[in-house]
């Protein structure tokens, strides 16, 4: 199996640095629109090349975006339609339902796959169970310390209430996770989302509220930033990394 990888900040160097040592991985190919990011990766990864997507593209079965919305927009389409799987962290792109729809019609067209990974939160697979039988409200309250919005808070505020739909606008950079629990139960305009900055806490916290006919669900997790990027969660690079090796492995654990 050949990777492609866009985006060769914090989560895409983990995933690069995760995937050279998994035996199943043969050539792991780069491409970040700041060339230097690509360069420095390349230098750490033995099986690594640096090439642009049009022209890794024929050569990898799976790729990895971890780059921004905006990368999605541009390359998804093109690599859905070269047949290729994709892995997508920056799932707010996803937000309108006619690129989504899109992108689920090329899949389906070319026999591939869209991988969403959980990223920085536990619980999308009760969600996506309890669905079945019906949720009736879900909420995300995600507290984080200031550093991670990029500005000086000295008591906790809240930056945000009301639903995944306008939090995901405001927000791009900051809660991915509230577009996959959107994806995973009730849509984006039915996703109750709140977002704290509060300078007390040094973790990034996700809690995801929800009840239906399949009873309650609470869970908290306590993330530690990622060392090289404090506005994102370390969980989210160990989740897309698990995403990979799920792929990999003929074992299928969870839903």
């Amino acid at each position: 199996m050949n990777l492609g990888i866009i985006g060769c900040g914090a989560i895409g160097t983990d995933v690069a640095l995760a995937a050279d040592k998994i035996e199943e991985i043969k050539k792991i190919y780069l491409f970040d629109i700041k060339s230097q990011a690509s360069k420095k990766l390349c230098k750490k990864i033995n099986k690594a090349d640096i090439k642009k997507v049009k022209d890794f593209l024929p050569l990898v079965d799976v790729v990895f975006e971890g780059a921004s919305q905006k990368a999605v927009h541009e390359y998804a389409e093109e690599i859905l339609n070269s047949g290729k799987d994709l892995i997508l962290m920056s799932v707010g792109s996803l937000i309108k339902e006619s690129f989504r729809c899109k992108l689920k019609k090329i899949a389906k067209e070319k026999n591939c796959k869209i991988y969403i990974p959980s990223g920085a939160i536990c619980g999308i697979d009760g969600i996506l169970s309890a669905g079945i039988g019906g949720v009736d409200e879900v909420t995300l309250v995600t507290t984080k310390p200031p550093e991670s919005f990029g500005k000086i808070y000295n008591t906790r505020t809240v930056l945000f209430k009301g639903i995944a739909k306008d939090a995901v606008k405001k927000f791009p950079a900051n809660i991915n996770v509230a577009a996959s629990l959107s994806l995973a139960g009730k849509g984006f305009n039915k996703t109750n989302v709140q977002i704290v900055a509060d300078p007390v806490v040094s973790r990034i916290s996700h809690k995801i509220l929800a009840h239906g006919k399949f009873g309650r669900l609470r869970v908290e997790l306590e993330n530690m930033p990622n060392p090289n990027n404090p506005g994102s969660s370390y969980m989210a690079s160990l989740s897309a990394i698990a995403t990979l090796k799920k792929i990999i492995d003929p074992i299928q654990i969870g839903v």
